[in-house]
């Protein structure tokens, strides 16, 4: 593995930079992100990689975590909500301007790689990252040492993103679900995302309120607020349900600003049992009654909260540079 590495996580809002040394963080820099800017953009992040490479005195590795992905067959930027990016071939010109290779990945499997790697799911065979946020958003890394460590995109480079897929289990008043910008109905990223939080909290009550102050109330006992967390656990429970059901990993490391609910890691476990496939189907006509057995997975909040992004943009390069 190369000594250092850097680590870029491009956002809507801010460009952040970091610089590694065998996984210690050594340097950080940020800078406002140009929107609507495609030439900028790249001008930024060069400038970046060049002073922390002044920083350790050397050409560190270079990964980079952004809110879309590489088209594998055209590496062209899609899925991107910084859309000033979609449809350019924004590997291929910042590998151009830095004269080295940039390993790019989206910045959702960027966190869940950190917290693979070191992070709240180190030494897990298969670790899913979910970002609980403005968006929705997911990531799978796999193998269970730092070496052999490395992410899912998959064919489409499309692996992890759950938020867009259908809420399961949908109750009478929840059917038909959402319109979702991506076009479709229903996504998760509509009953999970902050904003959906608390479009639902005004939906049943009438109040809008941020989703910070749903959970404040929460604390304080205020029903309304109760109610409003108690479907949205429901909900989250019957969506990492699903994602058990198809890949069973070792842990779910969730990030985002709604990672910092506390009780979600106590109430979702209790309440995904109902919908994930562990039971014990033994014939009805038995005198043992039916039961339930107990799921693995383990819920986890990111150990490296904010930073696992830009973290994990450095261990992408990193690792790609070693192997």
């Amino acid at each position: 593995m190369s000594r250092f590495a850097i680590g870029v996580d491009l956002g809507g809002t801010k460009i952040e930079a970091v610089v590694m040394e065998d996984g210690v963080e050594r340097a950080r820099l940020r800078v406002p992100t140009p929107r609507d800017d495609y030439e900028a953009t790249l001008e930024a992040i060069v400038a970046l990689v060049s002073q922390l490479d002044q920083r350790v005195g050397m050409r560190a590795s270079v990964g980079l975590g952004i809110p879309g992905s590489i088209e594998p067959t055209t590496g062209f930027v899609k899925n991107a909500n910084s859309v000033w990016l979609i449809g350019r071939p924004f590997r291929t010109d910042l590998e151009r301007r830095l004269a080295r290779d940039v390993v790019v990945a989206n910045d959702a499997n960027c966190f869940t790689l950190s917290e693979a790697t070191d992070g709240a799911g180190v030494g897990s065979e298969v670790v899913f990252g979910v970002i609980l946020g403005t968006g929705v958003g997911g990531g799978l890394a796999v193998g269970g040492s730092s070496l052999g460590r490395r992410v899912h995109s998959g064919a489409n480079g499309i692996a992890g993103e759950w938020g867009h897929n259908p809420l399961p289990w949908l109750s009478v008043d929840e059917y038909p679900g959402h319109l979702c910008y991506c076009g479709r109905c229903g996504c998760i990223e509509t009953f999970l995302s902050g904003p959906a939080l608390s479009a639902d909290h005004q939906r049943h009550t009438g109040e809008t309120l941020e989703a910070e102050e749903i959970v404040r109330r929460a604390t304080k006992n205020d029903l309304d607020a109760e109610a409003t967390l108690t479907r949205y656990e429901h909900r989250a429970a019957r969506a990492l349900a699903a994602v058990i059901n198809l890949l069973d990993p070792d842990v779910i490391v969730l990030g985002g600003g709604l990672s910092n609910v506390d009780r979600l890691y106590r109430n979702i476990p209790q309440l995904w049992a109902e919908f994930v496939f562990a039971c014990d189907t033994r014939a009805e006509d038995t005198a043992v009654p039916l039961t339930r057995l107990a799921v693995r997975t383990a819920l986890r909040r990111a150990r490296h909260g904010d930073a696992s992004g830009v973290r994990g943009a450095a261990w992408l390069g990193a690792l790609q540079s070693a192997r």
